[in-house]
């Protein structure tokens, strides 16, 4: 069993970064393998299009400059994926937004590759916005029939400078109960399907 986290944000180190590696550390107790990747800041581009991921439907983008293939190989490998991005003018991060519409996409024309895997958002915020990075995250999950699991609270954290958001405690709180969740999750599924 594998989760990967992709974090969305430019800034490495930064708060969304910490949001992820709160997920990830129940997860990794319960002896799951995580892999954080970062997306934030790459030459990441969006899509173009050209629906040539629909013709040869070798699960694969056609766009071959930046390192969207290597990381949809490991996404379809995967059981999880966590999805993190700041909030930009209450949207995620234009390369979160192109790392969005290239895997779904792709996904969606080999027969739906993300179906039945486990998808969560998280959200770094400074002050309002971030339902919006939330809702537009989870659509690309729930559209590409994923498994997205609650937790106590919406999954974000607030924080402006670096590291600032390791002072919303209900936010930590809250990003350890999703990782929980989705730990419990991928047990349950592995055990319902041996």
């Amino acid at each position: 069993m594998k989760v990967l986290a992709f974090n969305g944000s430019p800034r490495k180190g930064g708060n969304t970064e910490l949001l992820l590696r709160k997920v990830l550390e129940p997860i990794e107790e319960a002896g799951i393998e995580t892999e954080l990747i970062q997306i934030g800041g790459t030459e990441i581009r969006g899509c173009k299009a050209c629906f040539r991921c629909m013709n040869e439907k070798d699960q694969r983008c056609s766009n071959t400059s930046d390192p969207l293939n290597e990381w949809l190989q490991k996404i379809f490998e995967a059981d999880a994926i966590v999805l993190g991005s700041p909030t930009y003018f209450a949207g995620m991060t234009s390369e979160m937004k192109a790392f969005i519409d290239r895997v779904g996409f792709v996904a969606f024309a080999n027969g739906g590759l993300l179906g039945r895997k486990i998808g969560a958002a998280v959200v770094a915020v400074r002050r309002g916005g971030a339902t919006a990075v939330l809702d537009s995250i989870n659509h690309m999950f729930l559209m590409s029939r994923m498994i997205v699991p609650g937790s106590t609270y919406w999954n974000m954290g607030y924080g402006l400078e670096k590291g600032e958001a390791a002072n919303d405690i209900e936010g930590l709180k809250n990003m350890r109960d999703l990782g929980e969740t989705i730990a419990w999750l991928m047990k349950s599924l592995a055990k319902e399907s041996s």
